[in-house]
């Protein structure tokens, strides 16, 4: 197939470097492959559940079902819990349903529809609509059912009198009245506003004013003509909280960026917790980190920091080497681990008048998630789940009754109530009839050692031992994210385990690499020296990994290929530069293939923290730096509204690749984003990565 484009002015002939997926690819996207049982429309057919959240009072729960592109929106009550439909879209329109919240009575839920801007200030808008869509913040009346359109709105908080909201809108925080509809400015400020609070009466409110290298705490009686600034400093002041009676405010703080400082996920700051008396007008630090243990800890978890009872203020901190929520005792200064051991914990919930935390972490089963119960007044945690699933986003709706996310080997994330030990999935209530339950191949953990002695974990997919397979090696993104021995907890990457799946149903070996840089195997593992832009140490493991299919005598060691999305995709890219002799062919979603540039176009030192006196390094670190020895054919895909990796990143490997007569395949997205909001984006990409494999790996 010969095609013409033209590029800046000039005209190439292409000879099948370029795959349209247009109309022909959706008539096979419900094919299967040889042998394949099902198709990846059907694996992807189960409801995906999301976004669960409690009511005050604990009584109801609500949550996200994505079934095939469609968002609805469900809730349910004690003691039952039977699954009511709020609200549900009519086509697989991308739009996202998000800030779900019950207001403080438990009559009326609140949910937005609609992303995220982009830098243009546009939504997302992956289904190309010719009438483009508008964020919108909905109610819903819980009694009537009936859905109330509040304005295009998306940050939003609910006044404890349930009589009005606050809108927080860039530099203002502003007031809407239930029952005259009028919005009005409440405050306005220099910088930015996030982290809006009220105290318990509603007559005051604490923020975060954003100043770039600095941030403050705002303190607003309401009605009052002026903002009180609580303790301003040279620090960046963050996740104010109230006390439960509303005389104090705790806060953390972390140094002011001094010159060339610049964001970089892979690195760490000390920080303090602060308490400010409102009477006293008096600022004390209750506790500080000993090293440089904050900034992931912070910006990873939704509530970092939390006023548990009178006594005790819980936040998250890595100072012990391993993610983990610790209770700062205020009456004597101790501090104590809620549970100690290598391992980590991440989703939490604190309810029951602040008495009582539940927790997800991997403690005990280092590569899935169960739910801990910690108990402020007796000191202990005790074990709420066990077994193969994985668990989280737990909720504490009363003594001994629970709500969470539940993850398997072979059903994607569902609901469940777990009362008195006794677990009921009330969510989906039954399963599609397309999806391949059935199927599903339980993955085995697999350690093994990169060439400087680390140790990397994966998850192995294997159907048929006694066969000389092709390999695949699947790499997530992030990087600071952790695949499972199960259905994950993100959308994104049930998917991936999904298509590895049918990877593996197909007639591959398929394995999951947690590469160091990810989360789950504590801080050293995480901050791994030399990572990134600094000498991508972490592309050991991924040769590690392919060596070690390798060695597998159910693995033809000739035909090993490999694919992932984002920091997967630049891993993949990695691969068949570095290692053409390895790797022999490679699917790159939305992959960072030049360090260099995305430290100057995308934003000043990429959230890498890459200086001036990196780049070098950072290109040498770079796939395009190893373009001379790419010889393996590639497919890139790409969404062309993304806002993690400039599309550029694409077009610039595919023009590299062009130049030295490499074949690539290309499958562009229009109007989608990076983590694909439309069902339909995944089956096509799936499909035409499925495709892409069987061409190149399977004899």
């Amino acid at each position: 197939m010969q095609v013409e484009l033209s590029t800046r002015g000039r005209t190439y002939n292409y000879m099948k470097k370029i795959l349209y997926f247009t109309a022909l690819l959706s008539l096979f996207s419900n094919a299967t492959s040889k042998g394949q049982n099902f198709s990846i429309a059907d694996i992807l057919s189960m409801p995906y559940c999301s976004d669960l959240k409690a009511s005050p009072d604990g009584l109801k729960i609500a949550w996200v079902a994505n079934t095939r592109g469609i968002r609805s929106l469900y809730t349910a009550r004690a003691p039952n819990f039977t699954p009511q439909l709020r609200y549900q879209a009519t086509a697989d329109d991308g739009q996202q349903i998000t800030n779900i919240r019950f207001d403080h009575s438990g009559s009326h839920l609140y949910f937005v529809k609609g992303s995220a801007t982009n830098r243009e200030g546009e939504i997302a808008n992956p289904a190309s609509q010719v009438v483009y869509p508008v964020a919108q913040l909905f109610q819903v009346n819980l009694a009537s059912n009936a859905k109330d359109t509040m304005g295009s709105y998306t940050n939003y908080l609910v006044a404890p009198d349930d009589q009005d909201l606050l809108i927080m809108s860039g530099k203002k925080i502003l007031s809407l009245d239930f029952s005259t509809r009028q919005l009005t400015t409440l405050l306005e400020m220099r910088g930015s506003v996030s982290h809006v609070t009220f105290n318990r009466d509603g007559t005051a409110i604490t923020f975060v004013s954003n100043r770039n290298d600095h941030s403050f705490i705002g303190y607003y009686q309401i009605g009052d003509a002026r903002i009180k600034w609580l303790a301003p400093s040279i620090y960046h002041d963050q996740h104010p909280v109230w006390s439960r009676d509303g005389d104090q405010i705790a806060f953390i703080r972390t140094p002011g960026d001094g010159k060339g400082t610049l964001p970089n996920i892979t690195g760490g700051n000390p920080f303090s917790i602060m308490i400010y008396d409102l009477e006293k007008e008096q600022v004390s630090e209750v506790w500080r980190s000993p090293g440089d243990d904050g900034g992931f800890a912070q910006y990873y978890n939704e509530e970092p920091l939390r006023w548990a009872g009178d006594r005790h203020l819980l936040f998250y901190s890595e100072h012990e080497g391993w993610m983990k929520i610790y209770a700062l005792d205020l009456s004597d200064g101790s501090v104590k681990n809620l549970l100690p051991g290598d391992c980590e914990i991440e989703h939490s919930f604190l309810a029951h008048e602040e008495q009582v935390l539940v927790f997800s972490t991997n403690c005990g089963d280092i590569d899935r998630r169960d739910l801990y119960e910690f108990d402020l007044k007796s000191g202990l945690s005790r074990q709420i789940t066990d077994g193969d699933a994985i668990e989280t986003d737990p909720l504490y709706l009363e003594p001994n009754i629970y709500a969470y996310r539940k993850g398997e080997v072979d059903i994607p994330q569902s609901i469940a109530i777990r009362n008195e030990g006794q677990e009921q999935q009330i969510f989906p209530v039954s399963e599609s009839k397309a999806f391949p339950v059935k199927d599903h191949i339980v993955p085995q953990q697999v350690v093994f050692h990169a060439e400087d002695g680390m140790e990397i974990h994966g998850q192995l997919f294997v159907k048929d031992s006694n066969s000389n397979c092709p390999g695949i090696l699947f790499m997530h993104g992030g990087p600071i994210r952790q695949m499972l021995l199960g259905y994950h907890y993100s959308s994104y990457y049930a998917n991936a385990y999904a298509f590895n799946q049918y990877l593996a149903n197909s007639g591959y070996v398929v394995l999951s690499v947690n590469y160091r840089a990810g989360i789950g195997y504590g801080k050293s593992f995480r901050r791994a020296e030399g990572q990134g832009p600094r000498g991508a140490s972490e592309y050991q493991d991924i040769v590690a990994a392919g060596r070690y299919l390798q060695t597998q005598a159910f693995v033809d060691s000739t035909r090993i290929g490999l694919w992932g999305g984002s920091y997967g995709g630049l891993l993949t890219a990695q691969g068949l530069a570095r290692n053409p002799d390895l790797f022999k062919a490679g699917v790159d979603f939305h992959g960072v293939h030049d360090w260099s540039w995305r430290a100057t176009d995308f934003s000043q030192g990429g959230f890498w923290g890459i200086t001036e006196d990196l780049m070098e390094q950072a290109y040498n670190a770079s796939p395009v730096a190893e373009m001379n020895r790419w010889k393996s054919p590639v497919l890139l895909i790409h969404g062309d509204d993304d806002r993690n990796v400039m599309f550029g990143q694409t077009i610039d490997l595919a023009q590299r690749l062009e130049a030295r007569g490499v074949h690539y395949e290309i499958l562009v997205l229009p109007d989608e984003v990076h983590g694909f909001y439309r069902h339909e984006s995944w089956v096509r990409s799936y499909q035409a990565a499925a495709d892409f494999f069987d061409r190149y790996l399977q004899k």
